[in-house]
């Protein structure tokens, strides 16, 4: 089958928060060579949300419209010579099977981006990033398709101006396009990132002196397993909150009012000016919001930054519940923080 059609179909097993919402219409493609079938399918006006693996993505209400959710696979190695792998992955390729597959063929660059998440379609729109790496250091290029017009074009580094948790596709204009492919350059020998969150302290905890790739992949599972409710067991879309970047001159002087306030070097912005980037989880755990809830709706005991879903939590409700957390930040210490994950 490369492509399904459900009316009237419930989209809570869609969706990592595990909430509660449907669509008119979902139409799965399976097979991008059905890719003319599935926009047909979605009708006139095309689909009201393209739908991936559901991971960042917090529904707050039905859809009257189509969904088109992309579910294509597969995986390969397209150029091989010199030191360098240039690899390209279906949008619809879960991200971490994807990144274990490089992996267990030696290639290096994505070992830090373990275990997040969601699908490869989705890692330029969002540029993940996790254990100081960021999708961007390994971007090649994408292809896309217009859903309005049909057009279908490539998109290379500086096409999609890749930034912090940002892209060309948040973009309101380039809504209409959908990611069909993703290109990333990997390498053979192993530049290892060690020095960002707990991953040296686990190799260490392992008795590993000499790590390689793997071994630092398999560290950063085991960190994001204690620090992250997996979504099978407690609804979640992982970070709800992006850390806020703020410039330099105003991050001096918030870290003279509250001594210890972590504080992170951050690209300079468009006109320049320093900036610092500061940790979201610090703010709204110094706000007393850690394992707070608000009926079904919460914030993990053991990541701040995570909102989960006990069971019968709305949309609404989280959203209800984030807005309380974002107004206590900015009384406490003038900072807006801003959710991660997409709102419908």
């Amino acid at each position: 089958m490369s492509v399904r059609i459900t009316r009237n179909a419930s989209l809570k097993s869609f969706n990592t928060f595990g909430v509660q919402a449907s669509a008119a219409t979902l139409v799965e493609l399976f097979d991008e060579g059905s890719l003319d079938e599935a926009i047909e399918a979605c009708g006139p006006n095309g689909p009201e949300l393209v739908l991936g693996g559901g991971s960042n993505l917090l529904f707050t209400r039905s859809l009257e419209g189509s969904v088109l959710r992309i579910a294509t696979r597969g995986y390969q190695a397209i150029e091989h010579a010199g030191p360098d792998v240039l690899v390209e992955a279906a949008a619809g390729e879960p991200w971490h099977e994807f990144v274990m597959w490089t992996l267990a063929r030696g290639w290096s660059g994505l070992e830090n981006l373990a275990l997040i998440p969601g699908l490869v379609g989705a890692s330029p729109i969002q540029n993940i990033g996790a254990y100081g790496v960021e999708l961007k250091e390994q971007f090649v290029s994408l292809s896309a398709i217009n859903l309005r017009s049909g057009q279908r074009r490539d998109f290379d580094l500086n096409d999609c101006k890749l930034g912090y948790r940002s892209s060309l596709f948040k973009q309101p204009h380039f809504k209409d396009w959908m990611i069909l492919k993703v290109r990333l350059r990997l390498s053979r020998t192993a530049q290892l990132r060690l020095g960002y969150g707990d991953i040296r302290a686990e190799l260490d905890k392992q008795a590993i002196r000499e790590p390689d790739s793997r071994d630092v992949a398999e560290a950063v599972i085991r960190i994001r397993s204690r620090k992250l409710p997996s979504p099978n067991v407690l609804g979640n879309a992982g970070s709800f909150f992006k850390n806020p970047v703020i410039p330099a001159t105003e991050a001096l002087k918030l870290i003279e009012l509250h001594a210890g306030m972590p504080q992170f070097a951050a690209p300079p912005d468009d006109q320049g000016t320093a900036m610092v980037k500061l940790s979201a989880a610090w703010l709204i755990e110094r706000c007393g919001w850690k394992g707070a809830r608000r009926g079904d709706a919460g914030v993990f005991d053991q990541h701040s930054l995570v909102l989960v879903n006990h069971g019968k939590a709305t949309g609404a409700d989280l959203m209800s519940l984030a807005k309380e957390i974002q107004d206590s930040v900015a009384d406490r210490y003038g900072i807006w923080i801003e959710p991660e994950p997409k709102i419908v």
